[in-house]
């Protein structure tokens, strides 16, 4: 009993055994499942949070992939309503140019209209001015004065 690893293994059986009566064994399992317990909770919530991530991107896809099919439909309808409108613009263009197309024309009509009236009118006037012209120096003489006395002689037979 006196060698050195004898009282060693003694030293070491006894503390063992203080170990073991002050329950540390008990506390060194009970702190390793505390922290399995806290680690499992984490690894929990960490899927937890991965399954709503997922979940999450997923539904912002869904809507990206709504509000894409949205801006397609609404810039479809755009140049919808913009192909009508520029034939609308169109149509409109050529009704009126048609309009200005009519009406001028029917200014030209009543010019040509007038200005036969008025070149008509200039020829009987100028008709009128040379008979006036020939009658009055053909009846300057003795024909002038045998017509003055017979209309002067009917005016007497129709007034009486």
């Amino acid at each position: 009993m006196g060698s050195a690893e004898f009282w060693v293994l003694v030293a070491f059986v006894i503390f063992i055994g203080v170990l073991v009566y002050l329950g540390v064994p008990g506390k060194v399992t009970a702190a390793l499942d505390r922290r399995a317990a806290k680690i499992k909770a984490e690894l929990d919530e960490a899927r937890a949070l991965r399954e709503e991530a997922s979940r999450l991107l997923a539904e912002y896809a869904r809507k990206r992939d709504q509000a894409d099919r949205e801006a397609e439909e609404i810039v479809a309808s755009a140049r919808a309503d913009a192909e009508r409108l520029a034939a609308d613009a169109k149509a409109k263009v050529e009704e009126f140019v048609a309009r200005r197309t009519k009406q001028a024309e029917q200014k030209i009509a009543m010019a040509e209209a007038q200005a036969v009236t008025e070149v008509r009118s200039a020829a009987a006037d100028a008709a009128v001015s040379a008979a006036a012209d020939v009658l009055t120096s053909q009846a300057r003489g003795p024909l002038g004065d045998t017509l003055f006395d017979n209309g002067l002689s009917e005016l007497r037979a129709k007034l009486n």
